[in-house]
């Protein structure tokens, strides 16, 4: 209603200024002439009058010549126009050859004449007051709504719905969260059994893997109000604010139970105390604290369901994680092979793919992706498709798209010299056979020269099936394979010529092994201990360093494993190499001819291996 009342109110004066300028507009076309009185005595003597208009102390003239311009003259008020004529000496017979009408001045032109002058600016004076007061008012609001809550009400129609049908794989967490929406349905099942509602569900899991989107799950399952915030939402530069705003979402819920309310990346507020700079003022505590205190405090807090999602469980604070807070915690896992043909369906339903693409296959070279990853990889592979020209994604796109996802685009573009080229060739096909046949490593998919991303070529290795524990056999076949393009140019171009190419080969070989010494506990001298506890140490650079927990003696023996394996990786591939030396030459000489190697090809030119 203010919206109505106050269009209204702009219309009308709208409707009057306009108004008052078209009253004082002369539409007829024709420009009046100003003459004196003695002007118009004359033509009336010489009979070149046709009509006299009075208009109060106007008198409009319009002459027999119908060339001429009307005549505006000014009289003085009070004095009738025969009695004018007759003083100027016009007789009454001149008098009678003209129509004289007389036009009074009156109704709403007559009043907008005369006051538009100053009602005009008067209202525009009101206008301004009023936006200024509105201004004011607005900035006066906000300000004392800062510590509201920001959180908003899911109010899905029916095309925008999500639900748990719209969810592929995470089979265990969405029946994990059915028995809350079961719970919020139909609580008189539960409670006739004694159970109580789980306070908090804390959903963990990699980047990408659906936390948010089963939280939009639950939000059209549950039928119930569902408020939805961002942990970074509480806090701001003011102490106390965060605090506020927690208390006010929490009454919104309560007024609306049973509800669920969702805070995304609750990990912004939720960190562990006592580990920052600001003491116990720090707002981020302050807005924990207050959190802790709703969530289970000593005000009930019945049916408000608490769901939040982070991808960091290990930073959060252990008074967050306990029983009658978070109680339930739901790990969302990157999805298998059976998941991920699941997702890539779901998102293949408005994408034009070609008949002959195997979503299954498609899911065996994808491993480790997330379901935004795959997401992703579809809508790449359909951009390629448009790009190229065509009506419908083929196989090509989309392979080609996974390898733009895992390593960046193509490089075509960049030059090589001869020598540059040779010598990627000989190191990619390094890699490649070192990894065809060792038992223990993933399957050779792709061999290329052209550059992707930061690397000048690639060896695209995947496992056939999804790997969930590696073995130290397995630890010790990668190394060698990720080691076989340094040891291949050190075979064939000795160790003056050796470049930097190989540079994130050695600086991955070390970690990995480095993590089987002191993370995994794979070494024959040092035993089943781990060595060195990595912990976060929120200080001024929020750096994370390993906490130093052995001897210099024993980091000498560490340093002495790690060289022994990097040692056999770099004898393992030496050996191979030697004795497959006739395959590699055949492979870098397809690749220097077509750039680009596929599986069958590959498998074609140098034979089958053992684990083949």
């Amino acid at each position: 209603m203010k919206q109505l009342f106050k269009n209204f109110f702009i219309v009308c004066v709208t409707l009057f200024v306009i108004a008052s300028l078209v009253s004082m507009v002369n539409f007829s076309g024709v420009q009046p002439e100003s003459a004196p009185i003695s002007r118009l005595v004359a033509e009336i003597k010489a009979d070149a009058v046709k009509t006299v208009e009075v208009r109060g102390d106007t008198l409009v003239v319009s002459l027999k010549d119908e060339n001429a311009k009307p005549l505006e003259v000014k009289r003085e008020l009070g004095t009738s126009f025969g009695e004018l004529m007759t003083s100027y000496g016009v007789t009454p017979d001149e008098l009678n050859k003209i129509s004289v009408e007389v036009k009074e001045e009156s109704g709403w032109r007559f009043w907008v004449s005369i006051i538009a002058p100053w009602i005009i600016p008067l209202v525009l004076f009101v206008v301004l007051i009023f936006f200024f007061t509105r201004q004011v008012q607005g900035a006066n609001s906000r300000a004392m709504g800062f510590g509201e809550s920001r959180a908003k009400e899911a109010k899905p129609d029916e095309r925008s719905r999500k639900t748990f049908a719209d969810v592929a794989g995470a089979k265990e967490a969405k029946e994990e969260l059915l028995e809350v929406v079961d719970f919020l349905k139909d609580p008189k099942k539960f409670t006739d059994m004694g159970a109580k509602i789980p306070r908090g569900v804390l959903l963990m899991g990699s980047p990408g893997t659906g936390k948010t989107l089963l939280a939009k799950a639950v939000a059209g399952e549950a039928g119930v109000p569902f408020f939805h915030i961002s942990g970074s939402e509480f806090v701001e530069m003011f102490v106390g604010v965060g605090a506020s705003r927690v208390r006010d979402l929490f009454n919104k819920a309560k007024k609306a139970a049973p509800a669920i309310v969702f805070i995304d990346e609750i990990d912004a507020v939720g960190r562990k105390r006592g580990a920052g700079l600001g003491g116990s003022h720090d707002e981020r505590e302050q807005t924990l604290n207050q959190i802790l205190v709703e969530m289970d405090g000593f005000e009930p807090n019945m049916g408000v369901i608490v769901m939040a999602a982070t991808n960091r469980p290990d930073v959060l604070d252990p008074a967050l994680q306990r029983p009658g807070r978070f109680d339930r915690r739901v790990v969302i896992d990157l999805p298998d092979i059976s998941d991920r043909e699941e997702i890539l369906g779901v998102h293949a339903k408005n994408k034009k793919l070609a008949p002959e693409v195997s979503l299954k296959k498609l899911a065996e070279r994808t491993p480790g992706f997330s379901g935004a990853d795959l997401e992703n990889l579809l809508n790449e592979a359909a951009i390629l498709a448009v790009r190229r020209g065509k009506i419908v994604v083929d196989e090509g796109d989309i392979l080609e798209s996974i390898e733009k996802v895992i390593l960046g685009p193509e490089k075509k573009s960049r030059l090589m010299t001869l020598k540059d080229r040779e010598m990627t060739a000989y190191h990619e096909a390094g890699h490649a056979i070192v990894g065809h046949f060792l038992p223990n490593c993933d399957t050779v998919r792709k061999v290329s020269i052209i550059g992707r991303g930061m690397a000048g070529g690639y060896t695209l290795s995947m496992p056939e099936t999804d790997v969930r524990y590696r073995t130290r056999a397995r630890f010790k076949d990668e190394l060698a394979m990720i080691l076989g393009g340094y040891v291949t140019e050190r075979m064939i171009y000795g160790d003056d010529q050796l470049s930097t190419g190989p540079s994130s080969d050695i600086k991955k070989a070390t970690q990995l092994a480095k993590s089987m010494v002191i993370r995994y506990g794979m070494s024959d001298k040092l035993g089943p201990r781990q060595y060195g506890e990595n912990e976060e140490l929120i200080f001024l650079a929020q750096e994370i360093h390993d906490k130093k927990n052995y001897s210099e003696k024993t980091a000498e023996l560490i340093d002495s494993e790690i060289n022994g394996l990097l040692e056999e990786a770099l004898k393992r591939a030496e050996q191979v190499i030697t004795e497959r030396r006739q395959e590699m030459d055949k492979l870098v000489k397809v690749l220097l001819e077509k750039e680009t190697v596929e599986q069958e090809e590959f498998v074609h030119i140098v034979g089958t291996s053992t684990k083949s």
